[in-house]
């Protein structure tokens, strides 16, 4: 029997957290109308399958088989892809549009060569693994922000800025009113005063 290596369970969640990444990415595909969303998620969702059956294969390769689960929770992504909302209020609703890249930060797969067993073929296999899934982190990122940056110079402001816009004017009116009840307090007060005299 084949000695289980010390990685084989990273192997494992790569391989499932991926399938599950491309069904989540494919699902909006599917029901993208916008040109680039579609061009982008294309080329990302068939590198999260590419990625699933890689790991697959490497894991049967090690002399093992791959234990099917969900790794990740995508309820609420997948919610929001499959409604009929816009591409742009789905990439909104995603936090996509707040997402920020620091190129100096570690990022989630910064750890991955930790374990020093790691033999040659499944390093390859990491190593490109991480230059994809850091590469469709930019372009998911770009493509939201070209998306939001078409979205505003449409003319159309986000539903957030229009809602602040109303509530700003709500609380002045409020206050204005107040003011007025304020005055009209104080004054109908002295009035009382002046007239008991």
């Amino acid at each position: 029997m084949t000695d289980k290596p010390s990685y084989l369970g990273m192997l494992n969640a790569i391989a499932n957290a991926e399938r599950q990444g491309y069904e989540y990415l494919n699902a909006w595909y599917e029901r993208a109308t916008d040109p680039d969303v579609r061009a982008t998620l294309r080329v990302v969702a068939n590198r999260e399958r590419e990625h699933s059956l890689a790991f697959t294969k490497r894991i049967d390769e090690l002399g093992f088989e791959l234990e099917p689960g969900d790794v990740l929770d995508f309820t609420k992504q997948m919610e929001i892809v499959t409604s009929g909302r816009s591409d742009y209020e789905k990439a909104e609703a995603l936090g996509l549009f707040d997402r920020k890249i620091d190129p100096d930060e570690p990022d989630i797969f910064a750890g991955l060569f930790n374990d020093k067993s790691i033999d040659i073929q499944t390093g390859a296999l990491l190593g490109r693994y991480i230059a994809e899934e850091r590469d469709s982190t930019r372009m998911i990122a770009a493509c939201a922000q070209a998306l939001r940056q078409r979205h505003s110079d449409s003319g159309t402001p986000d539903r957030l800025d229009q809602l602040e816009q109303k509530v700003d004017a709500v609380c002045a009116a409020v206050e204005r009113l107040t003011e007025l009840v304020s005055e009209g307090s104080s004054s109908n007060g002295k009035r009382k005063a002046k007239t008991a005299v």
